[in-house]
């Protein structure tokens, strides 16, 4: 089309919804500088900061997830705001008028998908999970088309529809090499003389990591078994963090609150334990990282265990349970550690898995779908 294309890009709740649509939006904004972008997001959610931080505008609509049970009492007060967001998004789409509407999943992206679906407008989702959310799901029968990051898909969409791209990731984010490393090694102060363990539980931490970390402070084990942690903590588990770590001081765990670069942090990494959610997998593909997952319990559809266990069945990573990982979880990379046929080979095969250039790719599909 001659004119600029209009795009609605909605979703949100979490950062493993916020930053895949922002990097979608960046790559459309390269390949057609003239393309003008709204956000639509939860009023309230972190979305209202990231998106305009990455210099785009952005609406807030009412938008509240669905408790679990679905037949909870509570969720009386989420479908009422649930039709106070279907008419904000008309009034939203009548104003704009996108020649696309993009869903990246998420409650937040329900109300505008659905209205744009009524009103004919061409529908694009992004689902970044193997089990497909309950969102995109209800709303896959007005897509125009569906990008996935995993195969065996028709489950949840018309085959039709589905094109694999994988999915977005940040663009500092590129496959290790020993160069980086090096690097990566300097930059957090690490000793290169013995092997490093990066922990990674999210930018808000995760409980179950921490506390695994701290009993394997406690026992000794970095000292003992001869390696040391880089360890993510979490900006709301910080004070108690620094606590424990006065309490046992430690020359072999770098611990932080936030990582500032996290490529340099997969470089300098032997091996990776992080949660499951969907963007850290597509990062740690195409990083090539060994890696051992611990997926959230505490997730819709148990979608982090799905996918976990897509790359597992490939032998192309481990996975702890989470009731499990107090006991087990440093035991198996302390046994991974020692194997480095094992390392290597759980390294070939996750990055057999990257799809590097997954933005641009859906970027393309959009302009199909409006050109």
């Amino acid at each position: 089309m001659n004119q600029a294309p209009r795009i609605i890009i909605s979703g949100g709740g979490t950062g493993g919804h916020i930053f895949p649509a922002i990097s979608i939006a960046n790559a459309i904004k390269e390949a057609r500088p003239n393309a003008e972008i709204l956000f639509v997001g939860a009023t309230g959610k972190m979305e209202m900061e990231r998106v305009p931080a990455a210099g785009y505008r952005i609406e807030g609509i009412p938008a509240r997830g669905l408790k679990r049970p679905l037949y909870s009492l509570s969720n009386i007060g989420v479908i009422v705001d649930y039709l106070r967001c279907r008419r904000k998004a008309g009034e939203i789409l009548k104003k704009f008028r996108p020649h696309l509407v993009i869903g990246v999943g998420g409650f937040a992206s329900a109300a505008i998908v659905s209205m744009a679906g009524k009103r004919k407008i061409p529908v694009l989702l992004q689902e970044q999970n193997s089990f497909a959310g309950l969102v995109n799901t209800r709303n896959g029968s007005v897509a125009k088309r569906i990008c996935v990051a995993y195969s065996n898909m028709e489950r949840f969409f018309a085959k039709e529809k589905i094109v694999l791209t994988g999915n977005p990731i940040r663009s500092a984010i590129t496959p290790c090499t020993p160069q980086m490393r090096e690097e990566g090694l300097k930059f957090y102060n690490l000793n290169p003389q013995i092997k490093t363990i990066f922990v990674v539980g999210g930018s808000l931490g995760c409980r179950t990591l921490n506390n695994c970390v701290k009993r394997a402070i406690e026992e000794s084990r970095p000292e003992r078994e001869g390696y040391q942690i880089i360890w993510q903590c979490g900006k709301i588990y910080k004070e108690e963090t620094d606590r424990f770590n006065k309490e046992h001081k430690s020359e072999h765990i770098h611990c932080s609150d936030f990582i500032q670069r996290m490529d340099l942090a997969y470089a300098a990494a032997d091996i990776v334990i992080s949660r499951a959610g969907a963007g850290t997998i597509s990062e740690l593909c195409v990083a090539g990282k060994c890696t051992i997952f611990v997926p959230s319990p505490n997730v819709a559809e148990d979608h982090q265990t799905h996918n976990a266990m897509a790359l597992v069945n490939e032998n192309a990573a481990l996975m702890v349970r989470d009731a499990d990982a107090l006991e087990r979880l440093f035991p198996a990379a302390e046994e991974l550690l020692g194997d480095a046929k094992r390392r290597e080979s759980l390294e070939r095969n996750i990055a057999k898995l990257a799809k590097a250039n997954a933005a641009e790719e859906i970027a393309k599909e959009c302009f199909n779908l409006i050109d």
